[in-house]
């Protein structure tokens, strides 16, 4: 689907790192988008310098994500392409110090990521289907979630992280068969090294030897470039049931 003022997205996780820039994307090209995130202070005001909308959503709620996402679809005239972008990734190993992993701590881990991109994908999808068809192909809709090259090779420390993103990458093509016959769309971007918040955290010497494990281009993701990446699947409507890794050709090593 072309991007346009006719178009409206939401992108979870808006507030910050990817969903930022997504978001910032998405309204360069006049589609009309809705925030959600839990910090309501960072996303008002984000929304208010972008022109977009926002919503402080738990996507672990089920009922509190159908109530946001109606009430975007109602107010934006309809609801085209849902980025996934809310993440979390604590670090923790399977046995450490003698002590077992926190199972709480698992279960919110995929809770979040795994199971928050489906609740959100699965009522986003109810609502596209319920559109008119955008194209000549009876296209209604397009959802992006956000995996991980941890998917495929989780570090020490990410067990539940790489298993949500492992989660998401395997939901991917399912889903896209499932809902094919209705005009809507899936995909997964795999990022790799990209500076988010998390990493801009650390000292520009740690930042620096993490971008120097890239092969090319030998540096950390811009956010504006996975950005980019969610516009392109958006308008090529041949991209689907498809994980990008987006990673500059990085295959991580244990630690």
């Amino acid at each position: 689907m072309k991007l346009s003022s006719e178009i409206s997205a939401v992108v979870t996780g808006g507030a910050s790192g990817l969903g930022a820039a997504t978001a910032s994307r998405l309204r360069e090209s006049d589609a009309k988008v809705t925030l959600f995130d839990l910090n309501a202070d960072i996303g008002e005001k984000f929304a208010r310098e972008i022109g977009a909308s926002f919503a402080q959503v738990d996507v672990c709620d089920a009922a509190a994500v159908a109530l946001a996402l109606d009430g975007a679809h109602a107010a934006q005239n309809g609801l085209h392409i849902l980025v996934n972008c809310a993440g979390i990734a604590p670090a923790a190993k399977t046995v450490s110090r003698d002590a077992p992993h926190d199972p709480a701590l698992f279960s919110k881990v995929i809770g979040i990521n795994l199971i928050g991109s489906f609740i959100c994908g699965s009522h986003a999808a109810t609502l596209m289907t319920r559109g008119s068809a955008q194209n000549d192909d009876g296209e209604r809709g397009v959802i992006i979630n956000t995996a991980s090259v941890a998917a495929y090779e989780g570090q020490i420390g990410q067990v539940a992280y790489a298993a949500s993103k492992a989660g998401l990458a395997g939901m991917t093509l399912p889903m896209a068969r499932d809902l094919a016959d209705k005009g809507v769309r899936v995909c997964s971007i795999a990022p790799g090294l990209f500076l988010t918040p998390m990493l801009q955290g650390l000292p520009q010497e740690v930042q620096d030897s993490l971008g120097g494990q890239v092969p090319f281009p030998s540096r950390l993701g811009k956010p504006e470039e996975y950005a980019a990446l969610v516009a392109h699947i958006a308008e090529n409507a041949m991209l689907n049931g498809e994980v990008i890794r987006l990673d500059g050709a990085i295959r991580m090593t244990p630690r």
